[in-house]
């Protein structure tokens, strides 16, 4: 059943990549009606694709702006300008508009829409695909309790989803935006580890992918810190103390301080306008 926040609400998916794909499905499967979900396309095929997959109904820009009660914008941060001023003129000021594009802040959006447009700004990740997104939504001036609840249903049904002050977005994109990534990196490293030891790599890559998914579901699930788990896998004078005085004496943990530092300072550039 489709949650009451979004239940008899026309939907509108301007971008459908990869994300805006994921996030349209997802919402299908937790209920919502093919026929109350618009989508648009650049290309016509691509269009015809999305319909016949889903059974939803494609528009142009225009058409969805004025037919749907929530947009969500999930084409690339350099393509937002252009959209926004095709569709400026047709968003009236009680539709919901909700970006999913990094960087770019509410207020941007409010300066170039109809004065009083509620404006929402989601931060998704890319396990969105797999129904294990994370998406951090911050709301703009206008936007009120029931625009973040009617944004926090759409985004739940790819993952969770949990609202944070705009000012902290940028903290999030590092964290959460970019998270995959970082793991992925780990693993790869891991891997060739794996490799190195003597290891076929398709054996390293099961050993290490399927030691990522248990340690994840036991942060999820068991409640305890992570400092907690890594003790009880700590034995004296073991293994895995040896390797942990490895990664200290290469000061890994000051350079994911770094890496996080320097993926927030980038958000804050590209909120400002930076290349």
């Amino acid at each position: 059943m489709s949650d009451r926040s979004t239940a008899g609400q026309k939907i509108a998916f301007l971008g459908t990549g990869k994300i805006g794909e994921a996030l349209l499905s997802g919402l299908l499967r937790a209920g919502t009606s093919p026929a109350d979900v618009l989508v648009t396309a650049r290309r016509a095929e691509r269009a015809t694709e999305l319909a016949d997959r889903y059974g939803v109904t494609t528009v142009t820009n225009a058409e969805a702006a004025k037919l749907a009660d929530t947009l969500i914008l999930a084409v690339k941060p350099q393509d937002m300008g252009t959209l926004l001023d095709e569709l400026a003129e047709h968003v009236a000021a009680d539709k919901l508009v909700v970006s999913a594009a990094a960087g770019i802040p509410t207020a941007w959006f409010e300066e170039r829409l109809a004065p009083g447009t509620p404006v929402v700004r989601v931060m998704p990740n890319t396990p969105v695909l797999v129904d294990e997104g994370m998406s951090v939504i911050s709301g703009g001036s206008h936007a009120t309790e029931a625009h973040l609840a009617r944004t926090e249903a759409i985004f739940r049904s790819v993952g969770k989803a949990l609202r944070v002050p705009e000012s902290q977005q940028d903290a999030a994109t590092a964290l959460s935006g970019s998270g995959p990534a970082y793991f992925y990196f780990l693993v790869e490293a891991m891997i060739d580890a794996g490799i190195l030891l003597g290891l076929p790599r398709q054996v390293a890559h099961e050993l290490i992918v399927q030691s990522a998914i248990g340690a994840s579901v036991m942060l999820r699930d068991s409640g305890e810190h992570p400092v907690k788990l890594r003790e009880a896998v700590t034995s004296p004078a073991g293994t895995t103390i040896a390797a942990i005085r490895e990664l200290e004496n290469h000061g890994v943990r000051a350079a994911l301080l770094g890496a996080l530092e320097a993926a927030r300072d980038r958000s804050r550039e590209l909120a400002g306008g930076g290349k």
